[in-house]
């Protein structure tokens, strides 16, 4: 197994656990991905991979991700919150809308999956996401997102880390802007047919960009 990549990051509010298949069972996994999983159209519309049919998809892809830490190319973490993050555990209530809230625990679940992908060549990271609903709106994204620069800038001394978002996906633009800007970076541009998606269509992205100076300059190293 590679050392290029920590096996475990904690923040503030989080545990980043390396998913390989060693440390995560594939039938555990496929209740989160599979066809017909909680909201799981929601959470694939804006993603590169569409919901599993079998155990057997989720368990190569285990595989694949375990490969590529193994080679030194990329790591992908299970997102985890800490024991008592949200402080006491509350019950589902009603907001003064009239609406139902979902509970806001859930200290030491599969939150989703984070990872970062190295391009040597070119001395770049790129890092993806994704959460499973009933995590969305409680800056997970942001704060994992700074935990992998650390990784990226300081750990594995590279010169830029990259961030696409579809275009449409309102919620992830903004909360990649805020993290983005905050470490320095920028928006650089929209990427015309840029991506090719699970269903052969193209797509639009909006490419964000963080240098290593920006980093340190913004980070004050």
């Amino acid at each position: 197994m590679s050392d290029l990549f920590p096996e475990r990051i904690e923040t503030e509010r989080l545990v980043l656990e390396a998913a390989t298949t060693e440390t995560l069972d594939p039938l555990d996994q496929y209740e989160y991905v599979r066809e017909g999983a909680p909201h799981i159209d929601e959470i694939t519309e804006y993603v590169t991979w569409t919901p599993h049919e079998t155990p057997k998809e989720t368990e190569e892809f285990l595989e694949q991700i375990t490969e590529q830490r193994e080679n030194g190319e990329g790591a992908t973490y299970a997102i985890r919150p800490k024991p008592g993050e949200d402080g006491e555990a509350r019950s589902a209530s009603e907001d003064s809308s009239g609406d139902q809230r979902e509970p806001r625990d859930g200290a030491g679940e599969f939150a989703g999956f984070t990872g970062i992908s190295v391009d040597w060549d070119r001395q770049t990271a790129t890092f993806g996401a994704w959460l499973r609903k009933r995590f969305w709106g409680r800056g997970y994204s942001g704060e994992r997102a700074a935990a992998l620069m650390e990784v990226a800038f300081d750990r594995l001394d590279l010169e830029a880390v990259v961030v696409t978002v579809f275009d449409g996906n309102e919620k992830s633009y903004k909360a990649v802007s805020r993290y983005i800007e905050a470490h320095g970076g920028h928006r650089e541009g929209l990427l015309r047919n840029f991506q090719v998606t699970m269903d052969g269509s193209v797509a639009d992205v909006h490419r964000f960009t963080v240098t290593a100076e920006e980093y340190r300059q913004a980070t004050g190293e």
